[in-house]
Parts: structure tokens; C-alpha cells; sequence
């Protein structure tokens, strides 16, 4: 019998108010007061960082400011994106048991695959591509990220209708080291809109999202039933933005050490992405670190009980604490690995003080 999914459709928001949106749908799912659920959402001009990502080295700041951007940190980790009403959003909450899933890779490539299907019923030749993409041709037309918290799942992704490739490439800091690893000139040959693959043949949001609900269900083999927004969903999503997701606290949380006096910074760059190790040694041993980057780590926080971890530890048995802490840790891993973690804070400890 297939597990039914309840839809609804939050319209355009403020892009920390779609975020707090978030959490609450996390909260209520763990505590059964709502069910599976898929979310569409839109974004007003935002520029969204992902959870571990340090803000002023992905965004342009001045840009943003000048012309009304929002700057908002995500829950999941990965890259920064824009988004603003020429894009949309899908989120699907929902209990670990509902499709069996029990890996982070297993999850990205099976919603991916799902969300590629909803765009082929389009007449849009889209594939997945490791880790989390979905692309048409070599050129992303979406994105996704999400993690497991407990016995809920939380997994969402971007469509990309419509947009101004320049718009995105003066709001975010697009580093040319990725480009080159695809041979592009610039982030705009990167991605692709569903406007330019379908031109004037381009339908409605509402068809373009029936479509990927079409996808959805045959793919995970669930049945999506429209359904309605609660007042306690709108309450909670209220508090958490009030509380933290909305404060500019939240938002600027992680920024960039590097170049700071005494903070020893290095990055290693493998296939779950990118992670930076930032720290401070005192007596040959960790006083402090941070780790920043556009890796997923599932749940987040563990990234904050890693780096309270290797405090006090000596520098020369980082690599060792590191494996120790990933191997008893209920932690999952898109791509990245244990070991690039350990690589970076290595790294970091032998650049110059």
C-alpha cells in the first residue's frame, strides 16, 4: 500500500521566514503532529548559505545590501545559491521508515531521481549526478541537500523556472576553482532554467509542480494529497524565526577567520565538497577550531560536538581523535568522508604562525 504524503504550498516568503517554516515542519514531524508532508515554497530575493558555510567568503555583502537581497544560513549544509520568485523550492518531511531509506547518499540519489522524473514528464531530459544534483546536459537545473534528525527526514531541493544569471553572479562569490573542475568560464554555463530548455513551451508553476508530485509518486511510490497549513505550523515557524532563524546572530554565526591573528586556517576539497578547518594551537595543542565548508553532515550539530571534541587535543594526534570521533558518532555523510575532516585540520596545523 503506498504512503500517502500531504502537499501544501507556503507561496512566496521571506527567505528566513521559509527557513524558520522549516525547523517547524522538522519539530512537529518528530513530535506527530503532522504528517509526511511535501512543502513547495518561493523565496523573495535571497542569497542562501548553507548551514557550515562562512558567510562573507560565499556572499558578496555590499551587493546584497544595496539592492535588497535577503541573507539567509539554511539548516542543510552544501553551497550558497539565489533564489528569488523565479525559482521555487521543494521539501519533502517524512519518517525515516516511510521509504525504507538509511543512508544519506541512498536518500540523495532516490529523491533526486524522483525529482528528475517530475522534470521529464515536462519533456526536460533530466538526470541525476552524484552527489546531490539534477542536470540537463552537464548543467544543473537543481540542486538539493537535507539530513536525518531522529526518526525524521528532511530533504529539499531548488527548481530553476526562471532567472538572471547575473543577478546570481553579483550576489554570490562563486569560486573560479569550481568552474575550472568543469571547464566553464563562469557560473552562469553552470546552471540552466527551465525557460531556456523549454521556451515559449514553458508551463504554469502549477503544471510544473504537478509534474514533479507525478514524478514523486511514481518514483518512491507515494500517493501526494493535497492538504492545508496549520495555525500551530504558523505559530511555531513564528517563534523559531523570532528565537533564531530570523536574527541576524543566526545568520552571521559563521564567518570567516581566516587572516585573523593567531588562526591557523587550511581546506581540503574532496568529493563531498569542500571543508575548511580554521583553529588556534596553545602548547602544541587545539585550543579552538571551526570547521566551515559546503559539506553535509547529518544531523548538523554534530559538526558543533566534533569541534568541542578536539579541544585539548594535541595537535599531533588530531588525525587519530578525528577517526575516534566519526566511529563512535551516530553520524551520516554525503560523499565527504572522515578523513577529510582530519586532512584539513592536518593541514591546518602545519601552515606558519
Amino acid at each position: 500500500m503506498q504512503k500517502s504524503f500531504r502537499v501544501i504550498d507556503t507561496g512566496v516568503r521571506e527567505g528566513r521566514a521559509n527557513i524558520a517554516f522549516d525547523q517547524a515542519l522538522i519539530d512537529l514531524h518528530q513530535r506527530q503532529a503532522i504528517p509526511d508532508t511535501i512543502r513547495f515554497l518561493q523565496f523573495r530575493p535571497s542569497a542562501l548559505i548553507g548551514r557550515h558555510q562562512a558567510l562573507s567568503r560565499e556572499v558578496h555583502l555590499d551587493y546584497c545590501r544595496d539592492h535588497g537581497i535577503g541573507l539567509v544560513r539554511r539548516i542543510t549544509g552544501g553551497g550558497a545559491l539565489y533564489m528569488d520568485e523565479g525559482q521555487f523550492g521543494f521539501e519533502l518531511v517524512f519518517h525515516r521508515k516511510t521509504l525504507g531509506i538509511t543512508s544519506l547518499n541512498d536518500l540523495a540519489r532516490t529523491i533526486c531521481e524522483a525529482a528528475a522524473a517530475g522534470l521529464q514528464n515536462l519533456g526536460v531530459a533530466a538526470r541525476y549526478r552524484p552527489r546531490n544534483d539534477i542536470e540537463v546536459e552537464g548543467r544543473k537545473v537543481s540542486g538539493t541537500g537535507g539530513f536525518f534528525d531522529g526518526d525524521t527526514i528532511f530533504y529539499q531541493g531548488t527548481i530553476l523556472v526562471d532567472m538572471d544569471p547575473a543577478r546570481m553572479l553579483a550576489a554570490l562569490n562563486v569560486p573560479q576553482a569550481k568552474l575550472a573542475k568543469r571547464a566553464l568560464d563562469s557560473a552562469g554555463q553552470r546552471v540552466v532554467t527551465l525557460r531556456e530548455l523549454l521556451g515559449d513551451a514553458l508551463p504554469g508553476l502549477a503544471a510544473i509542480k504537478a509534474a514533479m508530485l507525478k514524478g514523486f509518486a511514481s518514483t518512491l511510490a507515494i500517493s501526494p494529497v493535497e492538504g492545508t497549513i496549520s495555525a500551530t505550523e504558523e505559530a511555531l515557524a513564528a517563534q523559531i524565526f523570532g528565537q533564531e532563524i530570523g536574527t541576524d546572530e543566526f545568520v552571521h554565526e559563521l564567518d570567516d577567520p581566516a587572516g585573523q591573528a593567531g588562526v591557523l586556517s587550511a581546506s581540503f576539497e574532496g568529493q563531498g565538497g569542500t571543508i575548511d578547518a580554521h583553529l588556534r594551537l596553545e602548547d602544541s595543542r587545539i585550543r579552538e577550531v571551526l570547521f566551515t565548508g559546503d559539506f553535509f553532515v547529518t544531523p548538523p550539530r554534530v559538526i558543533l560536538d566534533l569541534e568541542a571534541s578536539l579541544r585539548g587535543t594535541p595537535a599531533a594526534d588530531a588525525a587519530a581523535h578525528v577517526a575516534g570521533f566519526f566511529k563512535k558518532a551516530h553520524v551520516g555523510l554525503l560523499s565527504a568522508r572522515a578523513e577529510d575532516f582530519a586532512e584539513a585540520v592536518i593541514a591546518a596545523t602545519r601552515q606558519p604562525k
